[in-house]
């Protein structure tokens, strides 16, 4: 339907709510997202406590590639850190000056702040800041720093006419998202449409039109607020949907 690099919608068919329901929590919290997840303070004399900086810190979106890192308790350093499981960023900064989100130097070039422009804190006259922060991958259903996406769908809506709507235009214009058209015996709605059914209780004669959902007919909407796209987000939940299925094939054939 639409494409962004941070907001995909599309529409999905001959699919059940429950499996639906299972990619909805995968693209939400089971997509491996790298966030700052350890911070070491060398210097801050700010107004700014060191843990509400760490806790700003951890939830600065960072760009990444998938493909170099995995988790650190799956890596050969043995949790210890290095750069296949961890990017370290540095901010050295002197006031007076704002520190944004673009003053950070990371150790992987690949690894950066999605936006530029975000304020970390305020340093005054001779104050100074000195920190260091390890990025790691993590999964959002163990903490929302490392959370994917939010991803949410609904039915497809579908609209039924019983009876020929003698207030056509009023129907039509009741719509809060202007989904309905009606001409004549006919009437459709577009993927706008929410299903709040003001259009239902607006016609005339009472019972004229009819909408509902199909529910083997999904819109979904994915929306990136980590540093993958949305994109990347969803094929990465499939991916993941994918091995869980035969993962379970097995378990069952033991059985």
């Amino acid at each position: 339907m639409n494409k962004s690099d941070r907001e995909i919608s599309f529409v999905v068919d001959d699919m059940t709510p429950a499996f639906a329901n299972s990619l909805r929590r995968i693209a939400i919290g089971e997509v491996p997202v790298l966030a700052v997840d350890s911070v070491d303070f060398y210097e801050n004399n700010s107004m700014f406590y060191d843990e509400m900086v760490a806790h700003r810190l951890s939830l600065v979106p960072l760009v990444f590639n998938p493909k170099n890192y995995i988790f650190k308790e799956d890596c050969k350093c043995e949790g210890k850190g290095c750069s296949n499981c961890q990017a370290v960023l540095v901010i050295d900064k002197k006031g007076p000056s704002v520190v944004y989100t673009k003053d950070i130097k990371s150790s992987d070039n690949e690894v950066k702040p999605l936006f530029d422009e975000i304020p970390l804190l305020e340093l005054r006259d001779k104050q100074s800041f000195k920190a260091e922060g390890s990025a790691i991958l993590g999964l959002g259903k163990d903490h929302a720093k490392f959370q994917a996406s939010k991803t949410g769908f609904r039915y497809y809506p579908v609209v039924k006419v019983n009876k020929t709507v003698t207030n056509s235009e009023v129907c039509m214009r009741v719509c809060p998202r202007n989904a309905l058209k009606i001409d004549g015996s006919k009437a459709s709605v577009t993927t706008d449409c929410d299903l709040c059914k003001e259009c239902v209780r607006a016609c005339e004669p009472e019972g004229a039109i009819e909408i509902s959902g199909n529910p083997a007919k999904m819109i979904f909407t994915v929306e990136s607020i980590s540093g993958l796209t949305a994109e990347q987000i969803m094929i990465s939940a499939l991916d993941i949907l994918k091995k869980k299925a035969k993962e379970f094939e097995k378990a069952v054939k033991k059985l």
